[in-house]
């Protein structure tokens, strides 16, 4: 069998467990492990394309001066809590491929707010600061010039986290988390660590087809794909030739200019890496990632991703998809977004039909600061094998989160929660 190398180590912490055994539901609530005195505002809208209304994902909002931040959900909701003593500040709007909008807290105030990006039109390859025609060359200075453009010191970052997993169009399992995320400097090779501040789940069992599916890992699966933390990962200087690069049409975002640079591992006899990378033109960050695994060996597959499954089933994934993004503050850039999309079949021995599940995890920073002496750990750490709907307990209401900026659910997330929150109450009556 083919030795496993350093490239492969990304995929095997996405590691499912497939048992046949339900857990029950509990409804207490998650204690709130933190107390803060500040009073936030919250603002709520939406952002849209100025040309055709649609709305826009993962658009970016952070608070100017500040590292207060969100982003928007699929339906481009968003929802931002800032401190109430913080009244004269901006709040720059960004998405890639539009121009970024910094506009005043005040325009957020009222009902209905939407913002409307407008898409970069310009002709961007004939801008000179594109002078590098060979992409290779484009990926070797982004890998050499790690070590000055991310941060070089230890950060304490808050984030929030989500993890859905459904079958078909219908969500079975959600769980949600606010995290500290201790975050060891760009420069060394020590992991992060994660601590749970908040969290809560639920589970719709009847819909998993007697099949409890779980995702091994919860927020470290997101944290983990930080490229420019964990290059090895995926790029080593000595290893860029086992890949083919190509230039993409150039596009910006917040006023950067970036080349876009297609990768493909060359060797396509095992699961094998495919995507873009956003780089900086003018300091070659990376800036945003999308890539994805080719899973057509089915059999190598499986063995990456399958930890356990009862007897009598075909388990094996069909798209494993992988975004993240960097965010900049006084000239270094940190791990800002990022999210983990997987899709399973089920094939059941003597059943005419199969089923496929879809694992969504998301995980976005939305403060940070630096880190005040080393980490220690303690009873809110979290290991790097937790499953997220064995190892948390509670579903809560709307007030749960507090101060915490979150990730606006989506409508079929919120129609899940409503839909958890009635049963909870018709029980709590009976």
């Amino acid at each position: 069998m083919k030795k496993i190398n350093h490239t492969r180590r990304l995929i095997l912490i996405l590691l499912m467990i497939f048992v046949a055994l339900p857990v029950s539901l509990s409804a207490e609530n998650f204690p709130d492990l933190t107390t803060k005195d500040i009073i936030r505002a919250e603002y709520f809208g939406k952002v849209v394309s100025s040309r055709n209304g649609q709305p826009l994902a993962s658009a970016y909002l952070s608070v100017n001066g500040t590292n207060i931040s969100t982003v928007t959900n699929n339906d481009g909701e968003f929802s931002l809590k800032v401190p109430d003593n913080l009244t004269d500040v901006t709040v720059t709007v960004s998405h890639l491929g539009y121009r970024s909008k910094t506009l005043p807290l005040d325009y957020f105030r009222g009902d209905d707010v939407v913002v409307e990006l407008d898409e970069s039109m310009e002709e961007l390859s004939e801008v000179a600061i594109f002078t590098y025609t060979d992409p290779q060359a484009v990926v070797k200075n982004m890998l050499r010039n790690r070590g000055s453009n991310y941060f070089t010191e230890s950060l304490d970052m808050t984030a929030f986290y989500r993890e859905t997993i459904k079958r078909g169009r219908k969500n079975v399992s959600l769980s949600e988390a606010v995290v500290t995320i201790h975050k060891t400097p760009y420069s060394n090779t020590v992991s992060d660590k994660i601590s749970l501040i908040k969290a809560r789940k639920t589970a719709d069992y009847d819909r998993l087809d007697t099949l409890a599916l779980k995702l091994r890992g919860g927020p470290y699966n997101t944290v983990n794909i930080d490229l420019m933390k964990n290059p090895d990962f995926m790029f080593r200087n000595e290893g860029l030739n086992n890949y083919k690069f190509s230039f993409d049409p150039p596009t910006r975002i917040n006023d950067r200019y970036l080349y876009v640079v297609n990768f493909e591992e060359l060797a396509k006899d095992y699961p094998w890496y495919f995507g873009k990378l956003y780089i900086d033109a003018e300091n070659f960050t990376l800036v945003k990632g999308s890539f994805n695994l080719n899973v057509d060996n089915r059999a190598a597959a499986t063995a990456l991703f399958v930890k356990k499954k009862p007897g009598g089933t075909k388990v094996y994934p069909i798209s494993v998809h992988y975004d993240i993004e960097y965010r900049e503050r006084d000239g270094r850039w940190y791990f800002g977004y990022g999210k983990t999309d997987l899709e399973f079949v089920v094939n059941w021995k003597r059943r005419l039909f199969n089923s496929r599940y879809r694992v969504n995890s998301e995980l976005a920073v939305t403060d940070w600061q630096p880190a005040e002496g080393k980490f220690k750990r303690d009873e809110n750490y979290i290991n790097p094998n937790i499953v997220m709907i064995d190892d948390v307990s509670g579903f809560a209401d709307v007030a749960f989160w507090g101060e915490n900026n979150i990730i606006e659910p989506d409508e079929s997330i919120e129609k899940a929660i409503d839909k958890i929150r009635k049963n909870l109450e018709e029980n709590n009556q009976l």
